[in-house]
């Protein structure tokens, strides 16, 4: 199962786009800062992740502002064929 939940602060925000066939597109900048346990050591955990949203999703959160808290639930998938880049595609976007 590909499936990630990941809570953090938009870092960066791009303009909301249209592909070609006219869907609507945001992209924007996750940054995520936490501390986790592992091997009952804590451990800092600080990452940034680009997030696309698509479709009504990306309408919907057109309104997201720069340092806005978001939870965001969706899929990791590779920027393009073949690339060892990822990103999470969005299916739920849930401002806080």
């Amino acid at each position: 199962m590909n499936r990630l939940e990941v809570h953090g602060q938009v870092a960066e925000l791009s303009p909301l786009r249209y592909t070609p066939s006219g869907v609507p597109v945001l992209e924007f900048l996750l940054a995520h800062e936490s501390e986790v346990i592992e091997a009952g050591q804590p451990r800092r955990i600080t990452f940034s992740i680009t997030v696309i949203a698509m479709a009504d999703l990306a309408q919907m959160t057109n309104t997201i502002s720069l340092g806005r808290s978001v939870n965001v639930q969706g899929f990791l998938a590779p920027v393009r064929k073949d690339s060892q880049k990822y990103r999470l595609h969005a299916q739920r976007i849930e401002q806080i």
